[in-house]
């Protein structure tokens, strides 16, 4: 998988270094004529059509189409699609691209085993083949808040909170899909400082573009988001950072790439096609030197349109909490690729469905290692990273993970994690 590879004269560095997509296609087209699989063994189809949702994590689907990874690996019809929430995302996955929806998406992790289950609409098999990235989500909170010093200390918002309630106020949070990441992420924050987000506050939906706006309208008091709209927040000096995600959970999982499971299995090789090209993105978006052109090329308006600084102020590991503190160079900085960041740990999705059970939304007596067998196709990216040169992990788990307020998930014993949390459904 080394990075200056050659083929047929044409390096990868060279193909990255073209300007345009025309160009990097047909350099693609010249140095790859039947993509990366031997002949007669590639692709069953040349397209699928992906939905994204305006976010910094989406940048793996949007950097394969713009830097032409996807027709490197036979798939030059692959479509990048706009989705305007998580809740049309859905919806469009169980459509699926023959009933005018799409095929796969950028996605909250929990979503796909939630279509499976049939937990969020009519129920649709899906498939996670990769993960899109590590940390890169945060808790931003109304300017309102400033005087409470939020941070990774929730418990610090009581005062604030128990003074608008007496007011007659209603504190709204927001989060972007019931059950997904941000929900998640929201839930354990408030709950490691002694608040119910079910009793105590009203967790709301909003998609993550309209963040910003719906807090200028004063709407809400707090949200959880991915990156660029908790920058962007700071940037409009409308509120500010209270922690990163990666700030509770080192280098945790968040997007996955997911398809139609009944996709996958029609077209088995172009699912690892697609997983090796966002693979490529991926190692791509990871390389510092390629930061700025990162930025700029999912800023575009067909993508997450907005201001290029926006997005590279984070990338580049910048924070800037928008109440006195700074974080350069911060080790909790989006990654793509390192450490096996884009390798789709079955531990992880464990945490997701526990994490799911301990707010009621997910029954106890689901059998969850038998969903992860069949929704987690580990072994798709580990075919994919194979037709790059490359490998895995040695095996399907990251061990027992330790969160920012001592909380340990043994992974072979979810139920103790359960045990350990004072305020759950359960």
């Amino acid at each position: 998988m080394a990075e200056g590879d050659n083929h047929n004269g044409v390096s990868r560095r060279g193909l990255i270094r073209t300007t345009g997509t025309a160009a990097i296609f047909a350099a693609v087209q010249q140095a790859f004529p039947s993509g990366a699989f031997a002949a007669g063994s590639g692709p069953e189809v040349k397209g699928a059509k992906l939905g994204f949702i305006a976010l910094t994590d989406a940048a793996p689907l949007i950097i394969a189409k713009e830097l032409g990874f996807f027709a490197k690996h036979g798939m030059p019809d692959v479509e990048v699609l706009k989705q305007a929430s998580w809740g049309a995302t859905r919806d469009n996955l169980v459509l699926g691209a023959g009933g005018g929806g799409i095929d796969g998406a950028h996605i909250l992790t929990p979503m796909p085993y939630l279509l499976t289950l049939g937990a969020i609409g009519k129920a649709t098999p899906m498939s996670i083949l990769a993960r899109l990235n590590v940390n890169g989500q945060a808790i931003s909170v109304s300017k309102e808040y400033l005087g409470a010093k939020a941070d990774l200390n929730a418990a610090k918002m009581k005062g604030v909170i128990a003074q608008r309630k007496g007011a007659g106020k209603k504190i709204s949070m927001a989060m972007t899909f019931p059950g997904g990441t941000h929900d998640l992420w929201l839930r354990y924050w408030l709950a490691s400082g002694g608040i119910d987000p079910d009793k105590d506050v009203e967790l709301i939906t909003v998609p993550p573009p309209q963040m910003v706006a719906n807090m200028k309208a004063d709407t809400m008091d707090a949200f959880c988001v991915g990156e660029p709209w908790n920058d962007q927040l700071v940037a409009q000096q409308l509120g500010y950072t209270a922690v990163s995600t990666g700030q509770m959970w080192m280098n945790h999982p968040e997007k996955s790439f997911a398809m139609r499971a009944d996709w996958v299995a029609r077209y088995p090789r172009a699912a690892a096609a697609i997983t090796a090209a966002i693979i490529e993105a991926q190692r791509w978006a990871d390389n510092p030197a390629n930061t700025t052109q990162l930025a700029s090329t999912i800023a575009g308006r067909d993508y997450l349109k907005c201001p290029v600084t926006d997005i590279a102020d984070r990338l580049q590991g910048n924070f800037t909490m928008g109440d006195g503190r700074t974080f350069p160079k911060a080790a909790f900085r989006m990654k793509f690729f390192a450490n096996y960041a884009s390798f789709p740990y079955k531990s992880h999705d464990l945490w997701f469905l526990t994490e799911n059970q301990r707010w009621g939304k997910l029954p106890m007596s689901l059998d969850t290692r038998g969903l992860i067998a069949k929704v987690n196709r580990a072994d798709i990216w580990r075919k994919a990273a194979a037709m790059l040169g490359g490998k895995g992990p040695a095996g399907d788990s990251r061990g027992v993970e330790t969160f920012f307020d001592g909380k340990r998930f043994d992974p072979s014993n979810p139920k103790a994690y359960l045990a350990s949390l004072a305020i759950k459904r359960v």
